[in-house]
């Protein structure tokens, strides 16, 4: 562990962090649902269209913050961030594969990988930051429905 940064440096890299937190959604622009998308048979358990951006933003906002206080702990250089990177750019290629692609069953094993990042970003954030583990935790939460999800699209189309 380091001495934590100050409240200035830790607002700028908080800054830094729900930047790169949303550019990850931006594969979401470049790759949008579509009437690809619109022509699958949805799970009866699938949430309005409407739903994911604001769930998204709240996921994001959280992972930022999550990294962050993680950050504030041991500095950019270590095993939780590092996890943290891997998730996310996992994260951004799920678009890519789900709705880019077309490709349901492949976004499935991403979306497994991402997953499993993403719980190990949550043991590494937990022994450096019980804060950060708690604002991380609602995401692996959120990917364990998308998992969820994603291998309802594909078994239904």
């Amino acid at each position: 562990m380091r001495n934590p940064p100050g409240t200035l440096v830790s607002a700028l890299a908080l800054v830094i962090f729900l930047v790169l937190s949303f550019a990850a959604s931006a594969t979401g622009i470049l790759f949008g649902p579509g009437d690809w998308y619109d022509s699958l048979e949805r799970p009866f358990f699938a949430p309005p269209n409407w739903l994911f951006g604001p769930a998204w933003t709240l996921f994001y906002t959280l992972m930022a913050i999550g990294a962050m206080l993680a950050w504030r702990q041991v500095g950019l250089r270590s095993a939780a961030l590092g996890w943290w990177f891997v998730q996310l750019v996992l994260n951004a290629l799920w678009t890519v594969i789900f709705f880019g692609l077309q490709s349901p069953g492949l976004a499935l094993l991403e979306i497994t990988l991402m997953w499993i990042a993403i719980l190990i970003c949550l043991l590494q954030f937990r022994r450096v930051s019980k804060a950060a583990f708690w604002f991380m935790l609602p995401y692996l939460g959120w990917v364990t429905f998308a998992w969820i999800l994603n291998a309802g699209f594909w078994w239904l189309n």
